[in-house]
């Protein structure tokens, strides 16, 4: 064989193998994790943790410990604060993060890497503005999400969500519907969406947006979390967390919101309660 034919041999394999990585070599990592059977504990976990798994068909339950298995094998868990993750908190979380991804492609997930994980509320520096000085201010938080794949928890919170299935909060429901929201590059309250169900979903939102600030402003009883008011993103987070938490409440008192997040997420919580 003379060099230039080696050389040119190894020039395809190389091509070849780069093709095949950036373009095959995800779906074929998944397909080689979901031929493994999943774990008894681990479905044990799912039923004491996450309660909608529990009244799902069997199909999507199936689905969902589908969309777990990968969820587990590809993303990083770390304890912070001297906080240990074991698989009943890592469970926990991909369970309810992996319940927006039900009916949809678990790819919106892609760029999700890390989840970090505090025993309880934790504080964060934020930069504050004043006239021409600069503070730091001291926030305390339960949950946050990055546009950098990273998702950070508050477990004591987690727990809440499990505690109670049925309450208006659910954090971690919270924070990965920020990551979907960041799926075009900005969380503005608006994931992907294209021809009419982004037209339907702009005037519907921004509708029930309004009316929900206007009642904070008058002082009014209002239908949702008021710190859904505080910007769109907020908005879809809270409202994704009553959409799974409260539906049939959500549905009475904003049936077109309703309707949106039922296409937007590709199922019905009610049919499932």
């Amino acid at each position: 064989m003379t060099p230039a034919l080696a050389f040119a041999l190894f020039s395809v394999a190389a091509v070849a193998l780069a093709v095949f990585y950036l373009f095959f070599y995800r779906n074929w990592r998944r397909q080689r994790e979901l031929k493994r059977p999943f774990p008894r504990a681990w479905r044990k976990l799912l039923k004491s943790q996450v309660p909608l798994y529990r009244r799902l068909p069997a199909p999507l339950k199936r689905e969902l410990e589908q969309r777990v298995q990968l969820f587990l094998s590809e993303k990083n868990f770390y304890g912070c604060d001297g906080f240990e993750v074991d698989d009943r908190v890592r469970l926990t979380i991909a369970g309810h993060a992996c319940l927006l991804v039900l009916a949809r492609s678990y790819s919106d997930y892609d760029e999700v890497r890390s989840i970090l994980v505090y025993p309880g509320a934790y504080y964060v520096s934020e930069p504050r503005q004043n006239g021409m000085v600069v503070d730091m201010e001291q926030q305390v938080r339960a949950g946050e999400a990055s546009s950098f794949g990273q998702v950070v928890l508050s477990w004591d919170d987690c727990e809440h969500a499990v505690r109670a299935p049925n309450s208006d909060h659910n954090v971690i429901l919270h924070e990965f519907a920020h990551q979907l929201d960041y799926l075009d590059g900005s969380a503005d309250g608006a994931p992907p969406l294209s021809g009419e169900q982004a037209r339907r979903w702009q005037k519907t939102m921004s509708e029930a947006y309004g009316q929900l600030q206007q009642s904070i402003e008058q002082h009014q009883e209002s239908w949702l979390d008021p710190y859904g008011a505080t910007e769109p993103a907020e908005f879809f987070a809270v409202l994704t967390e009553t959409f799974y938490q409260q539906p049939g409440y959500l549905k009475e008192q904003q049936p077109g919101v309703y309707r949106a997040l039922c296409d937007f997420y590709r199922l019905d919580p009610l049919e499932y309660r």
